[in-house]
């Protein structure tokens, strides 16, 4: 397979096989550049399962992964991190004790070569608040700066972890189930600070709420059995009587 450069992102026959059990199933993906771009499918479908693929937290049992033109299928975790593919995960993943500035700081340390340097005092990052107040305005948590981050509401929580994602400067996003467990504020929160932050980059997300899904994002992979079942927009993918099918009994 010859690499797209409209793409940012694509697979080719993508597999995971688990002791005889077939989790992802020949998905070829292609994300466009600059794109919001859902995957979406019943539970068990093999969505957390490609994201784990395509950060390497897994390692599939055959198929390629190509990111910006290069093969990334033999990489390790923290060589996709580096290169520019920064993942959510569906439970937040921020640290409960230190204050929400102090997370965003995490973030960006690793710019400053320092993250491994436990001796030096905790005031040479303060060079970074600068840039950590820009991260926390864009996801509107600067009143919440110095607030113990466990203190904080759960979809502020979630904002602060996109937060924490943007220090590291990704080009490609990954969010898993963003607006899981939310009430309906704190869902079109998220949906308004996604739109906002995918302006400058591209964003692949996992979600179940398909009214998110349809608000975001323009095109819509939908995943069966480990299988892509169907791919297009909303309307598209909406109608498609095997999409249909699929979700029956699902309870979405």
């Amino acid at each position: 397979m010859m690499p797209n450069p409209d793409y940012i992102l694509e697979t080719h026959n993508l597999t995971k096989e688990f002791k005889g059990f077939v989790a992802v199933n020949d998905v070829s993906l292609r994300v466009r550049r600059g794109s919001i771009h859902a995957l979406i499918g019943p539970n068990g479908a093999g969505k957390t399962t490609c994201f784990n693929l395509l950060t390497k937290f897994l390692e599939p049992t055959r198929g390629t992964i190509h990111f910006n033109g290069s093969d990334i299928t033999g990489e390790k975790p923290a060589q996709i991190a580096r290169g520019g593919i920064i993942r959510s995960f569906q439970i937040s993943a921020v640290f409960p004790h230190l204050t929400v500035l102090e997370n965003v700081r995490i973030g960006l340390q690793r710019k400053l070569g320092t993250s491994f340097h436990f001796w030096k005092s905790a005031r040479t990052l303060d060079k970074l608040n600068a840039r950590a107040l820009e991260l926390l305005e864009a996801v509107d948590l600067v009143a919440f700066a110095d607030t113990v981050t466990v203190e904080l509401p759960y979809g502020r929580k979630r904002a602060l972890e996109i937060a924490t994602t943007l220090a590291l400067d990704p080009e490609l996003m990954l969010l898993d189930e963003p607006t899981a467990g939310m009430g309906h504020e704190d869902v079109d929160r998220i949906t308004a600070l996604i739109k906002k932050v995918a302006v400058d980059r591209t964003v692949l997300m996992v979600e179940h709420n398909l009214s998110v899904v349809q608000n975001l994002c323009s095109t819509i992979t939908v995943l069966a059995r480990g299988e892509i079942l169907a791919e297009g927009d909303y309307a598209t993918v909406s109608r498609n009587p095997h999409v249909i099918e699929a979700y029956m009994g699902s309870g979405v």
